[in-house]
């Protein structure tokens, strides 16, 4: 467009469905109207006079006033256009991106009509413009209308089995998956569309990134099909519209900072918008399910067409309180259960999260939220109660189930040991916070976090510098992964710049760049240690980053080994209440039990260790020292590491084998100097040797040094140089 220009049709777009404008098809018209914004307000009112837009306003030329006016001139003109054909028609408008730019909208029936009808519009607003007759411009305009000869329809569906529509920032895949899982555990044949293809009861139909109408038009033109889910993602919303004229049930995950910038999107509040389409045409008698922790899905609720099933984390949300109390239902989570909430009834527990493999034993809390809309969905749907909690039961993190998205896997090293790799798309600022809250929840203490950091191009800088910064504060290790496939109009070197520059807002720098994602996790993987935690966020390169996994000895963990992971990440056991039992047996018995819990899991150094602990406390201290060491070796982790160091120490006093005792003391004392069992255990060696000075003196250093009473600090000073003393005369006699 040249500075000359005044009035341009920048778009015509057929919506095919139901869009931001109309729950129905409808054409979206784009205008750049400089010339307009240019005009004087007395030359603006008087057009406005003509075409017959009342109380009109203008404001001055180039403000925000003067665009509002523009939309709703544009929208006059169109409808007056339409009055002439004659053929009347709904008109909506609204503000562009930039104050030169509006856009009207009107639902449509006939293609040819619609095109023209939109075209149209420009040449006549730029008639006006030059002082042209409104009345021969508009009935031009008319006849051109009239003349446009293709009578195609939309190609919207209407559909003649249950679907459900899921849409959100995260989540709409794994939601989505684990709705078919449902579906078809209750032995319906389910059709689903996705980012990664068309499905038909778990089999591939046509893959690829079909979030969009086209795929919900591949499931539902399949005869054969008795239950259709849909994800539905903004670009396909904003392009086309739904590719459905309604669904019986609808799903908002979350909505968060993504894509902005894009097609006229530029806030969340406007992406919050396009996601709500899907609420709105969901028939009276369905389900709107909607995530009651986010503030504007929750407000989706108002306008919503369907009954309202909010989710909540929260037992206690308003959310939830006030869906139930209008005659709404709730899911939640409820003393480790997800239950069902309806008004005067007791809550209806389902499952316990602990047997939900996808939440990681509960500790991810956005697969908990997938989870809490994937049963109100598939409930919503009429799917019956035990296929709903028994797909909950099956549906695992895994390659088979829900590939790419927070599959954990174990992987042996070179060196010794393994870590845990995480592979996630992890897509947007949301999904890098929750992949390494998983990744810190699967950390035992002492161990790392790494993770492979990478983004696609046609996220803002913004959201490129905050991914750099969240990795910045919660990784201890970043390798930045390049997605050649996603640079969207950018260079590696621009992306790259991003994450280094948010990377450094945190203090933090990476360890360097991979060019693509299988290279990437080779870096990640080179820099592991035993018990290291490493993430990898994944896209394209997900095939060739399984293969390289399997080809370096890496096994897919089971729930159940994600569930050790847990555990020991919490420096506990999955035994521990046995374990605690056994304690408080006599030392007979204790020691039986312990070797009976070893014979199950030889290779678990806890148990090796509780055996040795049990041993010890029968006085049986030679064979407890063996056991001690072998737990060691076998990389017991901490506490427990630091409990049977001084337990091994004290055994080896016990039978007089000081300097062996001694050497196991001081390795411990370099992290653990502040450990009062192991100074008062080198305080007994002292003595045990003939220093008795030295062992009272380290027991008066530690205690005073530690000390904390108001009354012992006058005395610290004068006590530690007396310990010093002590020294010193033991040193000299």
């Amino acid at each position: 467009m040249t500075e000359a220009t005044t009035v341009e049709v920048t778009e015509v777009r057929l919506l095919e469905g139901p869009n931001l404008y109309f729950a129905r098809p409808a054409v979206k018209v784009s205008l750049s109207l400089p010339g307009y914004q240019r005009l004087d307000a007395e030359s603006a009112t008087s057009i406005a006079a003509v075409v017959g837009l009342r109380r009109a306003v203008p404001g001055k030329p180039g403000t925000e006033q003067r665009q509002r006016f523009l939309s709703r001139l544009a929208g006059t003109v169109l409808r007056r256009i339409s009055d002439a054909v004659p053929s009347r028609v709904g008109v909506r408008g609204r503000v562009g991106t930039d104050l030169n730019s509006v856009v009207v909208a009107f639902p449509w029936r006939h293609r040819g009509r619609a095109v023209a009808l939109g075209e149209a519009l420009g040449p006549v607003l730029e008639g006006l413009l030059a002082g042209d007759s409104a009345d021969e411009l508009l009935t031009g305009a008319a006849a051109q209308v009239r003349a446009a000869e293709d009578s195609s329809r939309p190609t919207q569906l209407r559909p003649r089995i249950p679907v459900a529509s899921i849409t959100g920032t995260n989540g709409k895949t794994s939601t989505t998956r684990l709705l078919a899982h449902m579906g078809m555990t209750a032995g319906l044949r389910c059709g689903w569309s996705s980012t990664e293809g068309v499905f038909i009861q778990g089999e591939v139909k046509i893959a690829g990134d079909y979030s969009g109408p086209s795929g919900g038009r591949n499931v539902l033109e399949d005869k054969s099909v008795e239950l259709g889910l849909l994800e539905t993602a903004r670009g396909g919303l904003l392009l086309k519209g739904m590719g459905v004229s309604h669904n019986d049930v609808s799903i908002v995950t979350n909505v968060t900072a993504d894509h902005l910038g894009v097609q006229g999107i530029d806030t969340v509040d406007q992406l919050a918008e396009v996601k709500s389409i899907i609420t709105r045409v969901t028939r009276k008698e369905g389900w709107v399910v909607l995530n009651g922790d986010d503030p504007r899905v929750r407000a989706m609720a108002t306008e919503a067409s369907g009954r309202i099933w909010m989710f909540s984390l929260d037992p206690d949300s308003p959310a939830l309180r006030e869906t139930v109390e209008r005659g709404g239902r709730g899911m939640t989570v409820l003393q480790g259960d997800i239950v069902i909430l309806r008004r005067g009834a007791d809550p209806d527990r389902l499952i316990r999260i602990l047997d939900v493999p996808m939440t990681l034993s509960g500790l991810s809390e956005h697969n908990i939220a997938n989870a809490l809309a994937a049963t109100a969905g598939g409930l919503g749907l009429g799917l019956p109660r035990e296929a709903v909690i028994e797909g909950l039961r099956t549906f695992a993190p895994d390659l088979e189930h829900n590939p790419g998205r927070m599959n954990v896997w174990t992987l042996p090293l070179p060196s010794g040991g393994k870590a845990t790799m995480i592979i996630d798309l992890a897509h947007n600022e949301a999904g890098l916070e929750a992949l390494l809250t998983v990744a810190e929840g699967l950390r035992t203490p002492g161990d790392r976090v790494h993770l492979g950091l990478g983004g696609v191009g046609d996220r803002t800088d913004e959201i490129l510098i905050g991914l750099g910064e969240i990795a910045g504060r919660r990784a201890d290790r970043v390798q930045i992964v390049h997605k050649g496939h996603y640079l969207r109009g950018r260079t590696t070197e621009n992306l790259e710049s991003q994450f280094v520059q948010g990377l450094a807002n945190v203090g933090a720098v990476s360890s360097g760049s991979s060019e693509d994602e299988v290279s990437g996790l080779a870096a990640v993987a080179e820099n592991l240690a035993d018990g290291d935690v490493a993430a990898l966020m994944v896209h394209r390169d997900r095939p060739g980053v399984v293969e390289w996994l399997t080809e370096h000895g890496a096994h897919q963990d089971t729930a159940r080994q994600i569930r050790r992971k847990v555990v020991a990440a919490r420096g506990e056991h999955e035994l521990e209440a046995v374990l605690a039992a056994i304690q408080d047996q006599p030392p007979a018995e204790r020691v039986e039990a312990a070797r009976t819990l070893l014979e199950q899991a030889p290779e678990d150094p806890r148990l090796v260790f509780e055996l040795a602990a049990a041993l010890e406390a029968a006085g049986q201290e030679t064979q407890a020292i063996s056991r001690y060491g072998e737990a060691l070796r076998a990389r017991l982790r901490e506490p427990h590491r630091f409990r049977a160091q001084v337990a091994m120490a004290a055994a080896l006093r016990q039978l007089q084998r000081p300097e062996e005792a001694a050497a196991v003391l001081t390795e411990v004392a370099v992290q653990r100097s502040d450990s009062a069992a192991l100074v008062a255990l080198q305080a007994l060696l002292d003595v045990d040797s003939g220093r008795a000075g030295d062992g009272v003196a380290r027991l008066i250093s530690y205690v005073m040094t530690n000390a904390t009473g108001t009354d012992d600090a006058p005395q610290r000073e004068s006590l530690l140089a007396l310990a010093e003393e002590l020294r010193s005369a033991e040193s000299s006699s």
